[in-house]
């Protein structure tokens, strides 16, 4: 079963654009709950139980698009911890970018959900630090659905999406 699993995630790995349904909007997610787990110098393997519980949450039980999203925090972690190319700093931009182009995917931004990543941090900045990226998240979540409400809601007209 491991080896199956294996199998299926280098193979979504290599052509995830193509085979993976609103491959962005799962990328997008990943790359916000990357950044609350890069927040902590401490990462733990918890940190991606708790990402495979926020996905089951989110994609109504879908282990396969759950385990997608766990995988994909994971390789954002990864990239970022190698210094490969990739910072917090790139990430917050990127979701800023993405927002920008895609205003809707400010709904995809679930404050509430990520607070279970928090209860891992003991550290007293970290988790502080963590909060204010919460924070952060909150507002250009609030100020993207306020500027943008008419081209979200435009946006959303012509999508079907069971997520």
């Amino acid at each position: 079963m491991f080896s199956n699993f294996r199998i299926k995630n280098h193979f979504f790995n290599a052509f995830r654009e193509l085979f993976v349904h609103h491959h962005g909007s799962l990328e997008f997610r990943a790359k916000i709950l990357a950044l609350i787990i890069l927040a902590n110098e401490e990462i733990k393997p918890d940190n991606y139980t708790i990402v495979k519980n926020i996905g089951m949450n989110i994609y109504k039980n879908d282990e396969d698009r759950a385990n997608i999203l766990m995988l994909l925090t994971k390789e954002l972690v990864l990239r970022v911890k190698e210094d490969n190319g990739l910072d917090i700093d790139t990430l917050v931009s990127n979701i800023q970018k993405e927002l920008k182009l895609s205003p809707r995917y400010a709904k995809k931004i679930d404050v509430e959900s990520l607070e279970p990543l928090l209860n891992i941090s003991h550290n007293s900045d970290t988790l502080a630090y963590q909060k204010n990226i919460i924070e952060f998240l909150k507002s250009i979540k609030e100020e993207t659905l306020h500027e943008k409400k008419s081209q979200i809601a435009k946006d959303e007209e012509g999508i079907g999406s069971k997520y």
